[in-house]
């Protein structure tokens, strides 16, 4: 078993975070897809997702719709795993770094509300686990970085 990190622009994740659930796990079913077929995979077993907190994309919902859109593909059965990004942010008036309990809070130190986000936007498909012919039924673990 090989793990990949597919390739794609910030543009297509920031695409993703815009769409529908259904739309999104179509879009990560084709990246996966993709990836897999060119690694000359004849399985899909994991796929491993990023998500921020502030982004608008529910797990349970991905989860769903994967179960239905990726039969009959490379990934049918392949398990989904979600890494949950806190969102961070930075004052803009003294320029404290923070994380968010839940719901927007002003800046610990100041008690100023201006801030910027640093974190917690991402939704990206990180990285996939394949099974390839020649690995005859061995469970290798490779990571590939873009």
């Amino acid at each position: 078993m090989r793990r990949m990190r597919p390739l794609c622009s910030g543009r297509t994740y920031a695409k993703l975070n815009a769409m529908h659930e259904l739309a999104v796990t179509q879009s990560i079913l084709e990246i996966a897809n993709q990836h897999a077929a060119q690694a000359g995979a004849v399985r899909v077993t994991n796929l491993y997702l990023v998500i921020g907190q502030l982004s608008s994309i529910v797990d349970d919902s991905i989860q769903f719709y994967w179960d239905i859109v990726s039969r009959g593909t490379l990934c049918e059965g392949a398990a989904l795993h979600f890494e949950r990004i806190p969102a961070g942010l930075r004052c803009l008036d003294c320029g404290t770094s923070y994380t968010l309990p839940g719901e927007l809070i002003a800046c610990p130190h100041c008690q100023s509300i201006r801030a910027q986000v640093t974190q917690g936007e991402e939704f990206r498909l990180d990285s996939i686990d394949i099974e390839t012919a020649e690995e005859d039924g061995d469970n290798v673990r490779d990571e590939l970085t873009p």
